[in-house]
């Protein structure tokens, strides 16, 4: 599970060269895992403003404690199988389908929060986006694997987002919804009607 970083900066970790298809991709998906699990890929809330009405949260409050994303492939050799083993295609289905069907922290439901995400464009008009994935670290679902679905947010803005661009760190603001959505993107396990979204800046 992520952790936020020390230093109270958003993280850009990740293995940026790792296409979502194609060669060792389940070595890959695998190292993300063992990476999100140790706390190496994370998220930070900064010291910015707050904005009245909204509780920040950090994405580890959206995964429940219990929870462990490597519990089932713990005792799997993935190191010893190529890309064209049908045990290694088998072994990537069964922990994409783990991670799609992520379980969510119910307490979580209703509740009106500020987080900030990388953005993951899904729907985009004349006015700016107006549908998108929020994920919690940079290349997430675009340069790597979908991480869990329970780190991914679907936000529908109120109002079109104006100059937001694919992986633009941002805050958003609203109500937050355990609700799954099934997109070309990935899969998520939270929807989010923004009321506000706000351009990322680091601590100074």
């Amino acid at each position: 599970r992520s952790n936020a970083a020390s230093d109270g900066t958003l993280a850009k970790t990740s293995d940026s060269t790792t296409s979502t298809r194609g060669p060792s991709a389940l070595r890959s998906t695998f190292v993300f895992a063992q990476r999100t699990a140790m706390g190496l890929i994370s998220i930070a809330v900064t010291a910015a403003p707050a904005r009245a009405g909204f509780q920040e949260v950090t994405w580890d409050e959206l995964v429940p404690k219990d929870w462990d994303p490597l519990k089932q492939f713990k005792d799997m050799n993935f190191g010893v199988l190529s890309d064209a083993d049908p045990r290694a295609a088998a072994m990537l289905k069964k922990m994409r389908e783990t991670w799609d069907n992520a379980p969510t922290n119910n307490a979580m439901d209703g509740k009106a929060i500020r987080i900030p995400g990388y953005v993951v464009p899904l729907e985009e008009g004349k006015s700016g986006l107006t549908e998108f994935l929020l994920v919690p670290y940079f290349g997430a679902c675009i340069h790597s694997p979908p991480p869990p679905s329970n780190q991914i947010i679907h936000v529908r803005p109120r109002e079109a987002a104006k100059g937001v661009k694919s992986m633009d760190a941002v805050w958003i603001s609203g109500t937050l919804k355990t609700l799954r959505s099934d997109t070309f993107m990935g899969a998520s396990s939270y929807r989010l009607e923004a009321v506000a979204i706000e351009i990322y800046t680091e601590k100074k």
